[in-house]
């Protein structure tokens, strides 16, 4: 099930990753780009919720496509923080807090759905949390202007960027600690 509808909407998301950094490259006015890049990571980001719900509703569920869909949100999420690093509107801190994370976890279930032990590490509602505030905070970032005239994205980012690093922390924490029996046992 390699070119479903829900797997290239996935596809969609790694291909958008050139796309909204591109956008600052271009010889555009500085507004017009921040606004063209939020709305392309809006609409890639909501491609997350819609694949999924297509491939339950269409019966399209694949392995390939449980694999792919993670990459692709961890990938858009990374990028365009290192972009948001770049332009200064991210601490690199939070960055790192972020995608360091990502790296851990995904190595921590790569090893337990080697050991036959996923369940322990499968992804739970404070992940779900997690990232549902990284993608609110990553627009607002990328805009960077205010919002309706009143709205500063600018301090709303950046205070959904830490919210959003401590939520990383407190995931992490908690997907460790469901996996120290497991870890515990392959290790004695």
């Amino acid at each position: 099930m390699f070119w479903t509808i829900p797997t290239l909407m996935t596809w969609t998301r790694i291909v958008a990753i050139p796309l909204i950094v591109g956008v600052f490259y271009a010889p555009i006015d500085p507004g017009m780009r921040n606004l063209i890049a939020t709305v392309m990571f809006v609409v890639f980001a909501a491609t997350d919720w819609l694949d999924g719900y297509l491939a339950r509703k269409l019966n399209q569920t694949s392995s390939f496509g449980a694999f792919l869909d993670p990459v692709a949100d961890k990938f858009l999420v990374c990028a365009s923080l290192l972009v948001l690093v770049h332009l200064q509107r991210a601490d690199v801190f939070v960055a790192l807090i972020i995608i360091g994370r990502e790296i851990a976890i995904s190595a921590l279930r790569e090893w337990m759905a080697q050991i036959g032990a996923s369940k322990s590490v499968a992804v739970h509602m404070i992940g779900k949390v997690k990232t549902t505030v990284q993608m609110v905070a990553i627009p607002f970032l990328l805009y960077d202007a205010r919002l309706f005239g009143v709205i500063d994205t600018g301090v709303w980012g950046t205070w959904l960027i830490w919210a959003s690093a401590v939520l990383t922390v407190w995931s992490m924490v908690y997907y460790l600690q469901k996996a120290l029996p497991e870890i515990r046992a392959r290790v004695k």
